[in-house]
């Protein structure tokens, strides 16, 4: 499975660069606040094995206001090296390698506890 070029952008991580993808739009798990924010990573040369993120808050367009922040390049890079201390090998043919990012987790990614922002319901 591969993320698709489109709609990917790149990023480099210690030398190695990646593609990363959010769906366009919400699943209707997602948007119902049901599911968490998601994300896949792959590298950007031979891509082998995806990572596939689920971050502990919703999606900004999410149908009902929950807590939610931006997912920004910083944060990706954080959690891709998380990723490759936990055991991806992204060189490495096989399945999709899940990592569930926790409030713990972010915290430290972060420096500090994750300020999130509650949209305004889409009614």
């Amino acid at each position: 499975m591969a993320i698709p070029r489109k709609g990917s952008r790149p990023i480099t991580v210690d030398g190695v660069v990646y593609r990363w993808r959010i769906r366009r739009k919400p699943t209707y798990h997602q948007g119902n606040g049901w599911s968490p924010l998601t994300f896949a990573v792959q590298p950007a040369e031979e891509p082998w094995r995806v990572l596939l993120v689920s971050l502990p808050f919703l999606r900004p367009d999410a149908w009902l206001g929950e807590r939610t922040m931006s997912v920004r390049p910083a944060l990706v890079a954080a959690v891709i090296r998380l990723a490759l201390r936990r055991g991806w090998d992204p060189h490495q043919a096989g399945p999709a390698f899940d990592l569930d990012v926790t409030e713990d987790d972010l915290a430290e990614m972060l420096g500090g506890p994750p300020v999130y922002r509650v949209p305004s319901p889409r009614w």
